[in-house]
């Protein structure tokens, strides 16, 4: 894949999502899930296939989007993944929004990052359980 092409488009910086295949503007949030996509696809080695951008879901009966969801072959989501510019601090905030995320999926995992802090949860029972390591 070809990972962190950029250009100026209408005088904004724009970088090429390989995954949308589509120029987004280039917001410090989209540099994070940019570096975690290819995170995802190239060192964790999760098909690219199985991995949703931005995705819609229904939270209380109001559209969210996930940053980030990664599937299994079966086609059900796994993991949320949320990811927040670098100079925001992973938080209980980002997490209650994680979890509000896993209200409207159902995931077994949950990451929030913001490109230097990855934090990795797994979900049993509706029970809450940090991780050492990525899951996937």
């Amino acid at each position: 894949m070809d990972w962190f092409k950029t250009k100026i488009l209408n005088d904004k910086p724009v970088v090429f999502d390989p995954l949308r295949r589509q120029w987004v503007s280039l917001t410090p949030e989209e540099q994070v899930r940019q570096k975690m996509l290819y995170y995802l696809v190239e060192t964790r080695k999760v098909a690219a296939g199985l991995i949703a951008v931005e995705y819609s879901i229904k939270v209380n009966n109001l559209p969210k989007r996930a940053d980030i969801v990664v599937f299994n072959n079966l086609g059900e989501p796994q993991m949320i993944v949320e990811c927040k510019a670098e100079t925001v601090p992973i938080t209980e905030k980002v997490l209650d929004q994680a979890i509000r995320y896993f209200s409207g999926l159902n995931v077994k995992y949950l990451t929030l990052t913001n490109g230097k802090t990855m934090f990795c949860y797994q979900i049993n029972d509706g029970k809450l359980e940090v991780l050492t390591e990525f899951p996937l």
